[in-house]
């Protein structure tokens, strides 16, 4: 490696890499570890390139496997299985400390930019040049791309995809109430004031009555309006709808102190604390119902969701409507996905890049944006004539073209997570998250304290020395 991770450093970032929960909804399950080989070319004759974690679908990877050996005969593509009981983000320092690092990886985009820092990341950036369909100007949507490619002018993976939120909906239920529902479309969303009155009128306890009802019921629910859950990917959609930043681009400090961000979140812990529209913590622990189950069940009206959410709602009885989320300010939502990325230390990275872009591809793209998991990255799944192919019934419903093509490329945006990010955010954000979101505090009493702390966490982690 450039730089060499010692064991002391490895612990400290390890334990600052888990503390937060990144893009779990879109991993599937790890099978073991498989490598099919044809009958063409003998084991010793390829050179094996192995993958910690699981970039796709573990019922589409044996698949994906034929057709990569297909096109590189002189290449085994070998699935590292996940350790029993260790996340893959401390595998694979535990194998780079140990000598025997994979040739690529999965990585989050919260620890991205500190594994790059940490020198655990080849630099792609001659490669992808050096290729004529990646380096094409029009090749990837822009800018969200390059912003959470590019750490200090280096590419160092490629992202899997997109995935953003949005509104879900129980389609009968909305028919059943003669309630006109949310669109697809971002020049027609609701604005903020009309949300709360609609989801007020969606929200009704057993006895019919609405929250500002004189013998309004919180504690004995029929419905809710809605369910916006509480973790940073649906916080920064919200905080990017009032013309505000997580992360500011240029000085790349987090900026929730900022009066928009901290209306925003306020806004998010009023719909449980102030309106009533929303479920309390307790209240879904008893029901004990995810997302999909509270639409199909109608004890929820509107979802707040990701995107991958779609690959199993499509499913629910009364069929699944999708929606962009309200605007404070402006629509906005977040853009996020998993990096695929080339190790330091693997052993022959030309054939390591081979199995990068192969994963990259549109080919394989588009199979999961089929399956109604990932939205494309790649302007070629973009077209009309592509969208008219893969972004159809039933997995995708109607309408839901204009979430692909106008809503996520148009009003979403990447949150770039710097070094130390991840150990600052678990250290001093998530905590007086859990004040603002349970009551205990308001969003401006405890959120600029708490940023300055977070600030200086990011800025002491970064002046830290990798060896």
């Amino acid at each position: 490696m450039n730089q060499q991770l010692s064991r002391r450093r490895f612990l400290h970032f390890s334990g600052a890499a888990l503390g937060t929960a990144a893009l779990a909804a879109c991993q599937p399950a790890a099978p073991a570890a498989t490598g099919e080989m044809s009958e063409e070319q003998p084991a010793a004759e390829r050179v094996q390139i192995e993958f910690l974690g699981m970039p796709g679908s573990p019922d589409l990877i044996p698949e994906e496997q034929e057709l990569f050996h297909d096109e590189n005969p002189n290449i085994e593509w070998v699935l590292v299985q996940q350790a029993q009981g260790t996340s893959r983000l401390e595998q694979l320092m535990a194998l780079v400390v140990a000598g025997t690092p994979p040739d690529t990886s999965r990585v989050e985009s919260d620890v991205y930019r500190t594994f790059a820092h940490l020198g655990l990341l080849l630099p792609i950036t001659s490669y992808i040049e050096a290729d004529p369909e990646f380096s094409a100007p029009d090749y990837w949507i822009q800018p969200q791309e390059d912003n959470r490619q590019v750490y200090q002018g280096e590419s160092y993976g490629i992202g899997s995809c997109w995935v953003a939120p949005h509104f879900y909906y129980n389609v009968s239920l909305f028919e059943e109430l003669g309630v006109e529902p949310p669109s697809n479309d971002p020049e027609e969303a609701w604005g903020w004031d009309d949300f709360l009155a609609i989801a007020t009128e969606l929200t009704v306890d057993v006895n019919g009555n609405h929250p500002g009802d004189t013998d309004f019921d919180a504690n004995n629910m029929e419905r809710w309006g809605v369910n916006w859950p509480t973790w940073w990917i649906p916080l920064h959609a919200a905080v990017q709808s009032n013309g505000s930043d997580w992360i500011d681009a240029e000085s790349e400090k987090i900026v929730l102190d900022t009066p928009e961000a901290i209306q925003a979140l306020q806004n998010i812990a009023d719909l449980r604390l102030a309106h009533g529209v929303m479920p309390r913590t307790e209240a879904l622990e008893a029901l004990g119902m995810g997302g999909t189950q509270l639409l199909e069940t109608k004890k929820v009206a509107l979802q707040v969701d990701g995107s991958w959410a779609l690959s199993w709602s499509w499913e629910i009885e009364g069929g699944i409507g999708t929606a962009v989320l309200p605007a404070m300010q402006r629509p906005g939502t977040d853009m996020q996905a998993h990096l695929v990325t080339v190790v330091q230390d693997a052993e022959n990275p030309d054939e390591a890049w081979e199995l990068i872009r192969f994963l990259s591809s549109p080919w394989y793209q588009e199979r999961y944006c089929r399956s109604g998991l990932w939205l494309p990255s790649q302007n070629a799944l973009m077209t009309p004539e592509s969208i008219a192919d893969w972004c159809v019934a039933p997995e995708h419903p109607p309408g839901y073209e204009l979430i692909v093509t106008e809503y996520a490329p148009n009003y979403g945006h990447y949150l770039t997570m710097p070094v130390g990010y991840v150990k600052a955010a678990e250290t001093a954000i998530n905590p007086v998250f859990s004040q603002i979101f349970n009551g205990e505090a308001r969003a401006e009493d405890v959120l600029p304290a708490a940023v300055a702390e977070a600030n200086q966490i990011m800025e002491d982690e970064q002046a830290r020395p990798t060896s």
